[in-house]
């Protein structure tokens, strides 16, 4: 009777763990979250743009001509287009896609991953909080945004 048991309980924590990560949030809503409260027209400190809070010089590099940070769909194709390069690069020495607390350290501050440099305090405390983030629920009416 133990191991029928037992396996139900298995399965059952099994089913629970895989409806939980279903339900989490996607990667770029809550970047988006994260660094802007998804606001199109924050600029950061450092003049970051967008409601992921992309630098100029990076804006520059890999967004078309006359294209504005304010509108969220041209900030989402800039961010993956950055993020690809990025965790191409990350695939390649580790032989294997980031985990959510790497995603964000890419994002942040990717010399830390990327030139083997272990990852600050400050950053790496911003990594968690965006895993736990990522961990939440997404609301009913947000749409996931993998398709910016």
């Amino acid at each position: 009777m133990q191991p029928i048991r037992s396996q139900l309980v298995g399965a059952w924590f099994v089913f629970f763990l895989s409806a939980a990560s279903a339900a989490a949030m996607d990667r770029w809503l809550a970047l988006a979250k994260f660094e802007s409260n998804n606001n199109d027209l924050a600029v950061g400190r450092a003049g970051e743009v967008s409601r992921f809070q992309i630098t100029p010089a990076l804006w520059k590099a890999n967004a078309a001509a006359g294209s504005s940070p304010r509108d969220a769909r041209t900030a989402g194709r800039v961010a993956r287009s950055i993020m690809d390069e990025r965790c191409v690069a990350f695939e390649r020495h580790r032989h294997r896609r980031p985990s959510d607390f790497e995603f964000y350290v890419l994002w942040n501050a990717p010399a830390y991953l990327l030139q083997g440099k272990p990852v600050s305090h400050t950053v790496a405390g911003r990594a968690r909080r965006f895993c736990r983030l990522v961990a939440t629920r997404t609301p009913a009416k947000q749409v996931s945004s993998s398709e910016p």
